[in-house]
């Protein structure tokens, strides 16, 4: 018989928030992915949601989502993330104008930041779940 239901939460968010370590190299494995991605002439096409914005806002989210969990710092701290997020998407809208067929523009960069902004709420929301879980508080 599995465990009850509030002991399989509890161990739930003791497993997210101990998982920093994990987030932290998700994190970097999708820098990889996403960068390589982003200065290939032609992405392949089943990495492509159809959209070029969505694939910003889906990309990023993931970033954020992932920083927001390896780096659960105070609110003080949390600001870098999505300011060295959105510079990383600047970069890459730079580098995107040397890439053949592929162009930088504002409006990448503004899908970068919302997809920031979702990540890093589901983030927090989680973080605050599974405090409260837990019975942490963050």
């Amino acid at each position: 018989m599995p465990p009850p239901l509030p002991q399989r939460l509890l161990h739930f968010a003791a497993t997210v928030i101990a998982a920093t370590r994990l987030w932290r190299v998700l994190l970097l494995l999708l820098l990889v992915a996403i960068s390589t991605l982003a200065i290939m002439p032609r992405p392949p096409v089943g990495l492509d949601f159809g959209w070029d914005k969505l694939n910003h806002v889906l990309a990023f989210a993931a970033l954020a989502f992932s920083a927001g969990l390896g780096f659960p710092a105070p609110r003080a701290v949390r600001l870098g993330a999505p300011l060295a997020l959105l510079a990383y998407g600047g970069l890459v809208e730079l580098m995107q104008g040397w890439v053949p067929q592929r162009s930088g523009e504002w409006a990448d960069l503004l899908a970068d930041g919302v997809g920031i902004a979702c990540g890093l709420l589901i983030a927090a929301g989680v973080l605050r779940a599974a405090a409260a879980l837990s019975g942490r508080r963050r």
